[in-house]
């Protein structure tokens, strides 16, 4: 990664609290991944450096229809240039055996699909047993990728879904509360509304699995805007500390083990 990608991706996770929260959630599990790994609707494959020391291969399959529609099918630059799905699927059955992966991943992918039991019970249905699934999905997010932007989900039922398709929940966590939710919908607004800064989110990775971005950024808002975020950031981790309240949070990451 050039000294330029690292600058923008610095600054988008001090800023953008969800792939923050996000990429610290999978850095901690990243080591519970083992074997032949799966990713679900894996995109340009964002975090598969945080897995590829843990697994003996990383495959990754989208569903084709709807990932043609996003920046993630485009990247030419930056460090997931050349990255995409090593398969296709028709949204009903993944060109897979019975058991072929030792770990399953898919990350805010849930809740982009008409049926997310059928998702999941084939995510079962390609893990063997005893196998991991890990897997995350917003709770408190704003639209995006539309019109595939259908569910959001809570901690009791992506439990009794992933109970239902054949895994044993092992624990379901908060990425984040009250106030790392409230700063990332502030912080959202004013990059994206404010400041009409959406393509440059985009290009610093943030927002790839959506379809590209167009319109002029807003410069003249920059020196109001950026230091605002930068603070909204800052105080928003502090108080996630300070005062967490678990009732309110961005999404979840569930750990599994096929049964």
């Amino acid at each position: 990664m050039s000294a330029v990608d690292r600058l923008k991706a610095a600054a988008a996770s001090w800023v953008d609290l969800e792939a923050a929260l996000l990429q610290d959630a999978l850095r901690e599990v990243a080591p519970m991944a083992h074997g032949r790994l799966l990713d679900v609707g894996c995109g340009a494959k964002p975090y598969e450096e945080l897995f590829t020391a843990h697994v003996t291969e990383y495959v990754g399959i989208e569903y084709r229809d709807t990932f043609a529609e996003t920046a993630a099918s485009t990247v030419t630059t930056g460090k997931d240039k050349g990255k995409g799905p090593d398969h296709y699927y028709d949204g009903t059955r993944m060109p897979f055996d019975d058991g072929a992966f030792d770990t399953v991943v898919s990350f805010q992918v849930l809740e982009h699909t008409p049926d997310p039991e059928g998702l999941l019970r084939e995510m079962a249905r390609v893990t063997k047993r005893g196998g991991l699934l890990i897997l995350t999905a917003p709770f408190s997010f704003r639209l995006h990728e539309e019109p595939h932007d259908y569910f959001r989900f809570t901690p009791h039922g992506l439990k009794w879904l992933c109970t239902k398709v054949g895994f044993e929940v092992r624990s379901v966590t908060a990425r984040g509360s009250l106030w790392s939710l409230i700063g990332h919908k502030l912080n959202t607004f004013l990059a994206f509304d404010v400041a009409g800064a959406r393509a440059a989110a985009m290009d610093a990775g943030s927002g790839r699995q959506e379809k590209s971005a167009e319109g002029k950024m807003r410069l003249w808002t920059l020196p109001f805007v950026a230091p605002a975020m930068i603070g909204i950031g800052g105080m928003a981790r502090l108080l996630d500390r300070a005062a967490y309240v678990p009732t309110e949070t961005l999404g979840y990451v569930v750990l599994a083990t096929k049964g």
